[in-house]
């Protein structure tokens, strides 16, 4: 197997993994070194990419590809895997029976496309990680599995507040004031076939408006999600939906010279 290969499109040695959507680095939260601890996207800590003048501190946001092919944190070495539908940290663990299991499985592969410019992850086993009397189900293989940064819309004012209050309360006056059955959280059964809206929280990446591409609020984190995507789902739509899956890899170097960006 070549190097190339086995870089799977990242580059040799340290690197950090810049979003387009928001400009925002991967980082371990907090600098932690736990076990499941989340990456997460968080404003750049450290500006040059020169070894010798970087800050230590700042090594909770770099990367490295190791000898077996996981992506890995420079800060603990400890390599990252998918949990749910999030980026964590993840200690090495025994094989434990029935294998592959949620506590002991193979790590994801992550994979690096420089015409696109997005980051995949595939797996050796269902990620969802059934339990062995559980029906067999192979459609997680026909999945793509992206990397995407989420939008954060700023908090909502008073005013806004007040306003949606209020168009609820005309909608829907006999539940609101006679203190009806509140309405239920959508199941996916719902949401699949189309019978139930979605509230603000529950959108799906690929299915937000354009009020769900606000990326305005104050806040410096952001959050980073993996993302299901079906060969029936529709591509996204719009620049940004596009900019929230692409990433820049910026290797870091030995010495002052010009700057290099994988794209």
């Amino acid at each position: 197997m070549s190097a190339n290969a086995q870089l799977y499109g990242f580059p040799p040695g340290y690197f950090v993994i810049r979003s387009l959507a928001n400009g925002r680095l991967w980082d371990v939260g907090g600098d932690d070194v736990e076990d499941s601890v989340e990456i997460l996207l968080w404003p750049e800590k450290e500006k040059s990419l020169v070894e010798t003048l970087r800050n230590p501190d700042a090594n909770n946001q770099v990367f490295f590809i190791d000898t077996s092919g996981a992506l890995c944190s420079r800060s603990s070495g400890h390599a990252i895997d998918v949990e749910g539908d999030r980026l964590v940290l993840r200690h090495r663990r025994p094989i434990s029976q029935p294998y592959p299991n949620e506590y002991s499985h193979p790590l994801p592969r992550f994979s690096y496309s420089r015409e696109t410019q997005h980051i995949t992850a595939s797996f050796q086993c269902d990620p969802t990680y059934p339990p062995p009397a559980a029906q067999t189900s192979t459609a997680w293989m026909r999945k793509t599995y992206v990397l995407s940064s989420i939008p954060m819309p700023k908090p909502k004012s008073l005013l806004d507040n007040a306003s949606a209050f209020l168009s609820s309360a005309v909608i829907t006056p006999i539940s609101f004031f006679s203190g009806g059955t509140a309405q239920r959280k959508a199941t996916p059964e719902d949401v699949f076939s189309g019978d139930i809206d979605l509230t603000e929280d529950e959108t799906l990446e690929q299915d937000r408006g354009v009020e769900g591409e606000a990326d305005d609020s104050p806040e410096l984190l952001r959050k980073l999600r993996v993302l299901m995507i079906g060969q029936r789902d529709a591509p996204a739509e719009g620049e940004s939906a596009r900019k929230r899956r692409q990433w820049q890899i910026l290797p870091l170097r030995t010495s002052v010279a010009h700057r290099r960006l994988l794209k």
